[in-house]
């Protein structure tokens, strides 16, 4: 019985300690690229919460961004400050940068490290819907500049001095939009040190010493797997159509869609397909640096092809539309706040070609309707030919256009049966015929 007893404990003292049921250590990788907006902030604060909860060793951060929504940097640095393990930014690869949104993220982890190449910094935030306009409203619109600035400066500074970081440079960058490089950052104490690749940084990272609010953390990254968090199909989806090009092209095919379907109304594909796309674009547009006289300026080109459906006016309206659509988009988003944020000029231009031919061949086709022949009604029957039906000496019958038509003779003339006459006006619903030597 006792020899019974002993294995049992043996087994549960197995069971317990054995290595295949300890817990694995494990590194967390994500990689943030582009503008930063709603997607991006669920995304990165999902895989920090996934982290924290498997307990990792740390969440690294590789990022390339020009910035984005200061309403979602707010919350995922709220996240990174909150967060139980240490979290890195890696701004990688070569070439890559951390602009606006980009500086309060870096800035909010235990450890800043820069690839060679990159850089960092402009910080300035940037007023959703500006436009240029003058007088009242942009003395408005630049106090509530000032105090957004200030907020975020207070905000950033107090990041920086938690964190041991350089506080003048971090002010620097939001006030004055001061970007540096990899190796001013280190010489400024805004980074902790530059890695050449992903290995390069595990490596300087082991044995690093991190301060967590009350707690000292010795990382160990030698020997530990690493796993990327990579987003879902749906948030592929989201943060691929808030980019400024495809959100473009959105609002663009939503507006021909509509025209489309007030041009020539259906089945309502085109209200359907250009809906749809018009929401898509309104989804991405909301992360970007919007300038209000651009919009406004692609709305009114939107009208105007719409006008063109209902009152032709020879392409007048059209080419109108299709100017206000071009310049609309040159302006569209301000690019002088966010130099990373911009559509691309060549995608402007193609749409302008596109919209100047199909505007120049429905004006070709509106001339070439109107130049042609009536077919139909009064105007479309008179001088053309038909065949007596019967004798006719005042009135009779002829056969015209595949009908039966009762006729009259405009001069008394008698016409045989048979006899091919010229149709010459219409009194009521009887025709004026002609014999064709009389013509």
């Amino acid at each position: 019985m006792h020899k019974w007893k002993l294995i049992f404990l043996t087994v549960i003292f197995l069971f317990i300690y054995s290595p295949v049921w300890a817990k694995t250590e494990i590194i967390y990788q994500v990689k943030i690229e582009g503008v930063i907006n709603p997607v991006t902030e669920r995304f990165l604060v999902n895989a920090i919460n996934k982290a924290v909860k498997e307990e990792a060793v740390c969440l690294i951060i590789e990022m390339d961004t020009p910035g984005g929504l200061v309403s979602s940097t707010h919350n995922i640095v709220k996240e990174i400050l909150n967060s139980k393990i240490p979290i890195i930014t890696y701004i990688s690869p070569r070439g890559a940068r951390a602009a606006s949104a980009g500086v309060f993220i870096s800035l909010a982890c235990d450890v800043i490290a820069m690839a060679p190449m990159t850089h960092i910094g402009a910080a300035h935030p940037v007023t959703m819907g500006s436009a240029p306009f003058q007088g009242e409203g942009t003395k408005s619109a630049g106090v509530m500049e000032d105090k957004i600035t200030n907020d975020l400066v207070a905000g950033v500074k107090s990041i920086a001095e938690e964190k041991g970081r350089n506080i003048k440079w971090a002010e620097d960058a939001v006030r004055k939009s001061k970007s540096i490089t990899e190796k001013e950052a280190l010489n400024l104490k805004v980074i902790d040190f530059i890695a050449e690749d992903f290995s390069d940084l595990l490596k300087k990272l082991n044995g690093k010493i991190i301060k967590k609010k009350k707690e000292t953390i010795k990382l160990v990254t030698k020997g530990i797997a690493t796993q990327e968090i990579k987003m879902n199909f749906r948030e592929k989806f989201l943060h691929a159509i808030a980019e400024p090009n495809v959100a473009y092209i959105l609002l663009m095919l939503g507006i021909y869609g509509l025209i489309y379907e007030f041009a020539s109304p259906g089945i309502g594909l085109g209200a359907v397909c250009g809906s749809i796309c018009l929401i898509l674009a309104f989804f991405g547009l909301q992360s970007l640096p919007i300038n209000l006289a651009g919009l406004l300026l692609i709305i009114l080109g939107f009208i105007l092809l719409i006008l063109e459906a209902f009152a032709p006016s020879h392409g007048l309206l059209s080419i109108g539309g299709g100017i206000s659509l071009i310049f609309g988009s040159f302006i569209l988003i301000d690019s002088s706040a966010a130099p990373f944020i911009t559509i691309s000029r060549n995608l402007i231009l193609a749409v302008a070609i596109c919209t100047a031919l199909a505007s120049f061949i429905a004006i070709g086709l509106s001339i070439r309707a109107h130049r042609r022949k009536v077919t139909t009604g009064k105007e479309g029957i008179i001088g053309e030919s038909a065949i007596a039906k019967t004798k006719i000496s005042k009135q009779g019958l002829v056969f015209a256009q595949g009908e039966i038509w009762e006729a009259i003779t405009e001069n008394e003339e008698v016409i045989e049966e048979g006899e091919k006459v010229k149709i010459v006006g219409m009194e009521g619903l009887k025709l004026k015929i002609r014999k064709f030597g009389n013509w």
